[in-house]
């Protein structure tokens, strides 16, 4: 009679048992399909205001990590629940967080500067920047990357490459920037040459004056630097620098039209003598 009891008893434990692993398989299931729907809505919204193919895969991976992470969680959770270790979930929960952080150390930063970005505007959209040895015009601003239109590249030269660069936005916390627009388009630019010690110094300065001048007007109206012209004395010859201001995307035109107007205005001078 005892021992049908027990077995009895045995067989309601089992039961118990096998109804309490069903149970937490169905609560992770449905927690998993929230989860699901959850952060598929979450892609659908963002995918809405992508523009490039770089943004849709950016947000497809991360809508996935996301998924794996919180199915991860809810596993650890339910497991943790069913043994009754409640402290047990507390620990997992601080390791979790806590490599979660380190993992996304570098992402988490980069959208921290996203948020510096949209609040101090240190540059936008169609700015020309150096950030660290990448020079370029900004064309879209993400939470996570910039995209840049690379200026120059492996050559000296103020030319669009053809190569399109994507910074990371942690970026900005670690190197300097530099926002040539910031204050306007007009940038700073030179051109210098050598003329010969025998040359009539004071009508080459005067010459390359009139240029910069008549180049300047010509590309800008903003008119409120003034053009310089200074003179060095080297071994070679005596170096002429010639300084203005022109629109950065017009910037190596102006420089090419203003070495051209000189070259020509110099070839009918007799006493001025290119070295």
């Amino acid at each position: 009679m005892w021992e049908s009891l027990y077995s009895i008893i045995s067989s309601i434990k089992e039961i118990n048992g096998l109804f309490s692993i069903l149970k937490a398989v169905v609560i992770f299931l449905i927690l998993v399909l929230i989860t699901d729907r959850i952060t598929s809505r979450l892609r659908k919204r963002l995918l809405k205001r992508t523009k490039t193919k770089e943004q849709i895969s950016n947000i497809k991976i991360l809508t996935r990590i996301i998924n794996i992470l919180v199915t991860f969680f809810w596993a650890v959770v339910i497991f943790l629940s069913y043994l009754k270790s409640w402290t047990g979930i507390g620990v997992v929960v601080g390791l979790l967080t806590a490599s979660i952080g380190l993992a996304l150390q570098k992402p988490i930063a980069g959208v921290a500067a996203w948020i510096m970005v949209v609040i101090k505007r240190p540059f936008k959209v169609g700015d020309r920047v150096t950030i660290g040895k990448i020079k370029g015009d900004i064309y879209d601003i993400t939470p996570t990357h910039l995209y840049i239109d690379e200026v120059g590249g492996d050559i000296n030269a103020e030319h669009y490459s053809g190569r399109h660069i994507i910074v990371p936005n942690h970026l900005l916390f670690e190197e300097s920037i530099i926002n040539h627009t910031l204050l306007g388009e007009d940038l700073l630019a030179e051109v210098k040459f050598f003329i010969s010690y025998d040359s009539n110094i004071e009508k080459a300065m005067k010459i390359s004056k009139e240029k910069a001048d008549l180049i300047t007007k010509n590309f800008s109206s903003n008119q409120k630097q003034k053009n310089k012209v200074n003179v060095c004395l080297e071994e070679k010859g005596v170096l002429i620098k010639i300084l203005f201001h022109a629109p950065v995307h017009q910037l190596q035109d102006a420089k090419s039209e203003l070495s051209l107007s000189i070259l020509k205005a110099f070839s009918k001078q007799k006493d001025i003598k290119f070295k």
